[in-house]
């Protein structure tokens, strides 16, 4: 199994940034797809942004597209998202995840390991 541990949420003023990563640890072989969600209060847990292993391109969420950016290091076992310009609507529990496979990055039941989650909180 894959253990997946977030960090780098906090508190953050509106138009700020963070950058959120998520460590793997576990069996050698890389997921070929990694992704973030975030949960709000209240509110279902949604699609941020995926990255796979090789090739492709990188998926974000209409939401997020031209603030985020999701890159990995394979090499430190390691996804990371940055987040510029933030917004209070970002404010959720964010969470990666890893696929083995997807034909569709965006969708949530191609995910089969999980992070416990990491708070950012985005004031006005």
């Amino acid at each position: 199994q894959v253990q997946l541990v977030e960090s780098g949420g906090g508190l953050v003023q509106a138009g700020g940034s963070l950058r959120l990563s998520c460590a793997a640890s576990g069996p050698t072989f890389s997921p070929y797809l990694m992704g973030w969600f975030r949960q709000a209060p209240g509110k279902e847990r949604e699609f941020v942004a995926a990255i796979r292993g090789v090739g492709g391109s990188p998926y974000y969420a209409d939401s997020v597209k031209g603030r985020f950016t999701i890159s990995r290091d394979n090499a430190k076992r390691t996804v990371y998202l940055q987040m510029n310009s933030l917004k209070p609507e970002d404010t959720a529990v964010y969470y990666c995840a890893s696929a083995t496979f997807a034909y569709n990055p965006t969708m949530i039941n191609n995910y089969n390991f999980w992070g416990q989650g990491t708070q950012v909180t985005v004031s006005s």
